[in-house]
């Protein structure tokens, strides 16, 4: 981090000294400053955006809160706050409070990346290359998580100078995406060795092989969110992925990791500094009653006993969107590990998630897979490894074990009976609809603190059998969501709709319904999944 923070320090003070006339520049030059050609020689002038783009393809800090824990993370129920934020309404009981992804992608990554493409087309020898389309390879990742979030977004107009900015329709973009991430893996398949990300990649070390490998896995992932809505494209797509060159991240050791840059892990904060989150009872229904051993690698048990159902099993969770009286009432619930103090990344493609992701596609018949059983049962050994869990294969014969109803010890309004009757173990002689829950609840335990996708497969498949919300406030301004439905996207912002209102008017056209948290997105077709 020190490294990183020197780097760039020499930069800022390059730059300002190069603001300077010609002359003055010349008769004032430091004997020690480094110069603009020595810059360009190091790759520092591109490469000190690069933690700035990779960092915050996830955010962190206080950001994190707002634009992961208490959004997608409420929804999917992973996390729960047990604090009645803004008199108990907010998104958790779906009433928009916090909506700052958007300001915070294209501030953040959509910036920094379109500065080092421009720094890389003005070299007249075009050898940044590289950094160009891996610059392009974190807008695409970027933008992938915004559409999932809101629907049609700005891509391709992005940076246009014009009063009125028009958003991509979601059809457009998926293409779009696709296109661009061809473009990106034609350069990275051709540069396998380049040494130039080395030092700005916290990552992967600079390693091209493990991008592309994150590249096919990332087609893959936008491909699946399209088969029940455009199933030639997402086959298309998918197979592509699965039989590109490189290969995917198959390895927890391939796993695309952002660091943290030396910040405390969020969700630590969250629970141990600032008492706002605990473990979501829908966690506690389906690792206990799975006898999950993963629970300990991702909770502390209670700290009041007297509140569990199972001493043996001591840990108690919040109901997200919840009835709640006061923040202390819950404190003494299950919260994060407290080993999070000392966790310096995120996870955000994992292994786990890729051999799920194939699981699926094997089940709708793409070319390339094995059989679903084979990429479900390598999807949880990867998650317990992920996590340094044991005992995957005796929980992989679990054929008894269910997820449990909840009893909310201090307000009975939260109780909820499971949705979920399903085992772990494989049922080869189930329907496909069956095997396609099965797969998408593993695939939403192994998501724990890295939900975006989640919230887009619970969308897409209706699986696995969440608990609606107890505490549902939604309402006719931010759109109404039925008391046995759940949130369908994030409203644009107002930012957006202050200051490109013609955009944000034609993106709603787009969007093929109203600018509410009740309007589906394009691949979120109801009915049967197959």
């Amino acid at each position: 981090m020190k490294k990183i923070i020197c780097v760039f320090s020499i930069i800022v003070l390059a730059l300002v000294f190069s603001a300077c006339t010609d002359d003055f520049a010349e008769i004032n030059k430091h004997p020690y400053l480094l110069t603009e050609g020595s810059l360009q020689q190091d790759y520092n002038h591109l490469g000190a955006y690069f933690p700035t783009l990779i960092r915050n393809i996830r955010t962190g800090g206080f950001g994190d809160q707002t634009q992961h824990n208490l959004a997608h993370e409420q929804f999917m129920r992973h996390l729960a706050t047990p604090t009645p934020f803004v008199g108990g309404v907010n998104n958790t009981t779906y009433v928009i409070t916090w909506n700052p992804f958007w300001g915070h992608q294209y501030g953040n990554v959509f910036a920094p990346a379109r500065q080092v493409m421009r720094i890389a087309d003005e070299d007249p020898d075009g050898q940044y290359e590289v950094f160009k389309y891996m610059a392009k390879l974190f807008q695409i990742t970027s933008a992938h998580r915004l559409t999932s979030y809101y629907g049609p977004i700005i891509y391709s107009d992005y940076g246009s100078p014009d009063q009125t900015i028009y958003y991509d329709s979601e059809q457009d973009l998926y293409n779009s995406l696709f296109a661009d991430l061809d473009e990106v893996l034609a350069v990275l398949n051709a540069n396998t060795d380049y040494p130039g990300l080395a030092r700005f990649d916290a990552s992967y070390g600079g390693d091209i092989s493990k991008w592309i490998r994150y590249a096919n896995s990332l087609r893959l992932q936008i491909a699946m969110r399209l088969v029940n809505v455009a199933p030639a494209l997402a086959k298309a797509e998918a197979e592509k992925a699965i039989s590109a060159p490189g290969g995917l991240i198959l390895e927890v050791g391939d796993n695309l990791n952002v660091s943290t840059y030396g910040e405390l892990f969020p969700h630590f904060v969250f629970t141990w500094a600032w008492g706002d989150t605990r473990m979501a009872a829908t966690m506690e229904s389906v690792l206990l009653g799975y006898e999950d051993p993963r629970v300990h690698e991702y909770f502390e048990p209670a700290e009041d006993l007297t509140l569990v159902d199972n001493p043996e099993w001591p840990y108690k969770g919040v109901r997200s969107g919840a009835y709640l009286e006061s923040k202390a009432q819950r404190m003494p619930f299950s919260g994060t590990n407290r080993g999070f103090e000392n966790l310096d990344y995120h996870m955000t493609m994992q292994a786990s998630i890729v051999n799920f992701m194939l699981a699926e596609a094997a089940l709708r018949g793409f070319a390339g897979t094995q059989t679903a059983q084979h990429h479900y049962e390598a999807g949880v050994r990867a998650a317990f490894a992920e996590w340094g869990a044991g005992g995957a294969d005796a929980y992989l014969e679990n054929d008894t074990g269910v997820p449990l109803d909840y009893v909310d010890p201090l307000d009975p309004r939260n109780n909820f009976n499971t949705r979920m009757s399903l085992t772990v173990k494989w049922d080869e002689g189930a329907d496909n609809e069956v095997k396609l829950e099965r797969i998408m609840t593993q695939k939403w335990i192994a998501g724990y603190l890295n939900s975006v996708e989640t919230w887009v497969d619970h969308r897409r498949t209706g699986y696995p059998k969440i608990p609606y919300n107890a505490k549902n406030d939604s309402r006719a301004d931010w759109g109404v969501i039925g008391a046995e439905e759940f949130i369908k996207r994030m409203p644009f912002v107002n930012a957006e709709r202050n200051n490109n209102p013609e955009g944000v008017a034609d993106a709603t056209q787009k969007l093929g319904g109203p600018d509410l948290i009740s309007t589906r997105l394009w691949w979120d077709v109801p009915g049967p999944n197959f």
